[in-house]
């Protein structure tokens, strides 16, 4: 942790992207390599569908990181803070919760 919570955030989110890329990667090869029938197996999830969670989990977290990086690119316009809606001033307590929020608390209701 850097103290930097946008940095912080930042650096989570590309781990998690590296692993589930790693994660997906296995699962494609594995599937590539058996000639099971796991359609049909009676037996828990499908490798199809084992694939297809990663992917959302993966897509998930490229969305996180595009949050960060649009943070990021508050912080240098200097508009980082401000809600996008109403144009007031974010609660500390808010983005030290959520470091990407775009809204105040009241727009987010």
């Amino acid at each position: 942790m850097t103290g930097d919570p946008l940095a912080d955030e930042r650096a989570a989110a590309l781990a998690q992207i590296e692993a589930l890329t790693r994660q997906f990667d296995e699962i494609v090869a594995a599937s590539q390599a058996s000639n099971a029938d796991d359609e049909h197996d009676p037996e828990g999830a499908t490798i199809a569908f084992e694939r297809q969670q990663v992917a959302a989990l993966l897509d998930q977290a490229r969305r996180r990181l595009a949050d960060v990086d649009a943070a990021v690119t508050a912080v240098e316009a200097g508009t980082y803070g401000r809600c996008e809606n109403c144009g007031r001033p974010i609660g500390e307590e808010r983005l030290a919760a959520r470091p990407t929020a775009r809204t105040c608390i009241d727009c987010a209701r």
